[in-house]
């Protein structure tokens, strides 16, 4: 009897040391959604952008994706993010959604551009690039890039 109490504290002390592991690496890691004003961004395409991407400009995380969804009558994906308070980007900004790597890992790229005045709470950014689809790239380049149905003379 006292070897199953032995167990059970052990147990509790080993989910006890998991859940402060887990709590102090999602606060370290700036896994944890920004506090901020929140921006809109209309695309073709949002492919691998999840909810809780990072939102980064020159590659530092300045915000995080708080939903996507679909526009019925335009057929785009809006992708409403939040941006730190103390980030100001300026009306002009662009965004890209990005490819970490080849592997995967896509994220919300800004890029600032050069007005005086700044994006506020509710804004939208009109200047966007989507996602590319990388297989069919790969499959473009594989197949020489040309299309089937051309011949050459």
């Amino acid at each position: 009897m006292s070897g199953n109490l032995v167990e059970s504290i052990i147990g509790a002390i080993v989910l006890l040391v998991a859940g402060w592991f887990l709590t102090f690496a999602y606060e370290r890691t700036d896994m944890a959604a920004v506090d901020g004003y929140v921006l809109q961004a209309k695309f073709d395409s949002v492919s691998g952008l999840a909810i809780g991407s990072d939102v980064r400009v020159a590659g530092i995380k300045v915000g995080s994706v708080v939903e996507n969804r679909l526009d019925p009558i335009t057929y785009q994906a809006v992708v409403t993010f939040s941006i730190n308070s103390t980030i100001d980007l300026p009306t002009d900004t662009a965004a890209a959604v990005t490819s970490e790597s080849l592997l995967g890992g896509t994220y919300l790229s800004l890029l600032p551009g050069g007005m005086e005045e700044m994006l506020v709470d509710g804004d939208e950014i009109s200047e966007t690039q989507s996602a590319v689809d990388l297989l069919s790239l790969i499959g473009k380049f594989a197949s020489g890039g040309s299309n089937s149905s051309e011949k050459e003379n």
